[in-house]
């Protein structure tokens, strides 16, 4: 009963992780325009679903660090009660941040629930040590680096661009509008002209022009060629994000043997695609047209650069936060384009401060229960 209580945990935590993290890597493609939200969601989840798959034979390393091994004593590591509160802890946390439409990061909250249980379990046992230089320091340094780096790739492909005589244009909105309901000032009465039409001409404001690129680059169409590239851009970032993100959920489940890793990152990854298809929405709109309007050149800049980033530290074992990421990096374009909403930066560093103490509070009174009854 208790190894069915740790996988159904397991599988809550990843359908919370899938419905606050699948669209994040889509995100630039949904605010930039080049896709409707039906097709960005159902790429998330095609490319997440292999990064996942992938994750079984890339990143072993995760999978050790996520279950808690050198943070706490390793009999502690084998109690199915210390698993199952880390899961439930960490995935309360991000289902309440997914309603509310924060962007939080899973690796965060996996943190904060591991810190929790342990201290319940162990006290001053607990390597505090580890904690800080294989957890917390990463998940600092990533969003200020994917920032600094997206702002500077992106003023560098903007010179290139010029260099190769690629302009930018804007929409000039041609059509018709009805004509309003107008008083005869001889007679002082209305006259109705509400189904007549007559031509307009007007020109968006900056915030509502779709701006698309005019040139060509190797004899391609430099818009059609953009597109393709951030296109494949967000499945790279997909597919990093489940790369990364799966092991951890994973590493809860193969620690006490509950289940082979195989089967256990296929059923980590159905749970995280499910969630995504049905619980992204929220998140997506805040992480699409929120944190700063975007065109596609500068959202692919921002995919590339997270991608980068999250498959790097994958490979190496590092447990950054793709939420972290992305957002240091959407932030970082809104930075140069002076067009980012500090109100809703502020927001989302409330709740990444949040989401620690939160998950290890959750995690903590569910193991404390369950060590009781």
């Amino acid at each position: 009963m208790i190894l069915i209580i740790l996988f159904g945990a397991a599988c809550f935590l990843a359908y919370s992780n899938g419905a606050n993290d699948n669209f994040k890597g889509v995100a630039t493609l949904f605010g930039s325009g080049t896709l409707n939200y039906k097709k960005a969601i159902i790429w998330a989840t095609t490319t997440t679903f292999a990064g996942s798959v992938a994750a079984i034979f890339l990143a072993g390393t995760l999978v050790k660090n996520f279950s808690g091994k050198g943070l706490v004593p390793d009999s502690l590591i084998q109690s199915p009660e210390f698993a199952i509160s880390i899961a439930i802890g960490a995935a309360i946390t991000v289902f309440i941040a997914t309603k509310i439409g924060m962007p939080i990061s899973t690796t965060h909250s996996l943190v904060g629930a591991l810190f929790g249980s342990g201290i319940v379990a162990v006290g001053t046992s607990f390597n505090f040590a580890k904690l800080g230089s294989t957890f917390l320091m990463p998940l600092i340094v990533s969003p200020l680096m994917a920032a600094l780096v997206s702002f500077i790739a992106y003023l560098v492909f903007k010179k290139l661009r010029k260099i190769i005589g690629v302009t930018k244009e804007t929409c000039v909105c041609v059509g018709e509008e009805r004509i309003p309901v107008i008083k005869d000032n001889n007679t002082n009465e209305f006259i109705s002209v509400e189904n007549k039409k007559r031509a307009s001409i007007k020109i968006s404001n900056e915030l509502q022009c779709i701006e698309a690129y005019k040139g060509n680059f190797l004899g391609i169409n430099s818009q059609k060629l953009l597109d393709f590239a951030h296109y494949a851009s967000a499945g790279v970032v997909s597919f990093a994000r489940g790369l990364n993100d799966t092991p951890k959920i994973v590493g809860l489940l193969i620690v006490i043997n509950a289940m082979d890793i195989k089967w256990g990152m296929i059923a980590v990854a159905i749970a995280m695609a499910v969630g995504g298809l049905i619980n992204a929405k929220k998140v997506g709109e805040m992480m699409s047209k929120k944190i700063t309007p975007m065109n596609s050149g500068q959202g692919f800049t921002a995919n590339l650069i997270t991608g980068l980033l999250v498959t790097t530290a994958s490979v190496h074992g590092l447990p950054v936060s793709t939420t972290h990421v992305s957002v240091g990096s959407i932030f970082g374009i809104g930075t140069v384009t002076k067009k980012a909403d500090l109100k809703v930066i502020r927001n989302i560093l409330l709740s990444w401060l949040l989401t620690l103490p939160i998950a290890a509070f959750c995690s903590a009174i569910v193991y404390w229960i369950l060590i009781t009854i």
